[in-house]
């Protein structure tokens, strides 16, 4: 039923539709400079057969542009010659510190990045030991800028596991 519908209302007034469309005016050529409209009109009177060559199709051309095959791509925005330049140079990587990792298949990391192992073990430190683990100094040691080291250090902090005693003897010891 919707399908009817939808037909009805695509149908509505088609052929007033089409018929406005057929009268309408087309748009026309350019018009031409002065000078160049009085010598082509002088050039066909004097010449007539440029008129019907003008006119002819010449099926050798036809051929050889049927045989043509043009395959068109868009260019390549300045954006992406940009990231492509970037891209292919060197980045210089560094291992990761003092663990193994190989469940991680963490192979390397690149500067001005850390891993959320770094990142957790430069936060640690700085918790424990903050006269020695200065923003500065995790910034020089790990290839970060100050100001990300700073933000790192002001909105992260670690987990912290504290265990109460049982404040009853009836609590359940951990086997």
């Amino acid at each position: 039923m919707g399908a009817a519908a939808a037909r009805a209302l695509r149908n509505f007034n088609l052929e007033n539709r089409a018929e406005r469309e057929i009268s309408r005016m087309k748009p026309s050529p350019a018009p031409r400079h002065p000078s160049t409209r009085s010598f082509l009109r002088e050039q066909m009177s004097q010449h007539p057969e440029i008129k019907e060559e003008i006119d002819r199709k010449d099926d050798k051309l036809l051929s050889l542009l049927r045989d043509v095959y043009v395959d068109s791509r868009d260019p390549v925005s300045s954006l992406q010659v940009k990231d492509a330049a970037t891209r292919q140079e060197p980045k210089e990587l560094r291992l990761v510190k003092g663990h193994d990792f190989s469940m991680m298949n963490i192979k390397n990391i690149p500067k001005g990045k850390i891993s959320v192992v770094e990142a957790l073990t430069l936060l640690n430190n700085h918790k424990l030991y903050p006269e020695t683990w200065t923003a500065e100094k995790i910034a020089e040691e790990y290839y970060l800028e100050q100001k990300d080291v700073k933000s790192l250090l002001k909105y992260f902090v670690t987990f912290e596991v504290k265990i109460c005693p049982p404040e009853d003897k009836k609590a359940i010891s951990s086997k």
